[in-house]
């Protein structure tokens, strides 16, 4: 009985992270994406500057984290700071997704 109940709470937590991937909009962030983020990590998510790091091909849940965490300044670096202190989470998720999905450098 034990086991089951593990089981189904187990398969509730995975589909409820699944459907928050699902709901993130990639092509909402590609604006602030392609304006905002590419002046450091580049259009397409590669950064020409060694100092930023590449986005492009970044693990989804990664990329949602860091910008959490910049955001509520329990990562701390003044200019991702600034930036992510007016994102709310859905444009947090988008822009997860935005940048997931582009191709990383070979």
């Amino acid at each position: 009985m034990r086991e089951n109940l593990t089981s189904c709470i187990f398969l509730i937590a995975s589909l409820s992270a699944s459907s928050a991937a699902l709901a993130a909009n990639a092509e909402a962030a590609k604006p602030t994406a392609t304006g905002m983020c590419a002046a450091c990590h580049g259009a397409n998510g590669i950064s020409a500057a060694g100092n930023f790091p590449n986005l492009a091909g970044q693990k989804e849940e990664y990329l949602a984290a860091a910008l959490k965490a910049y955001r509520d300044k329990t990562r701390n670096a003044p200019i991702m700071n600034n930036m992510a202190a007016s994102l709310k989470d859905e444009d947090i998720a988008n822009l997860a997704a935005y940048f997931s999905g582009l191709k990383p450098t070979p």
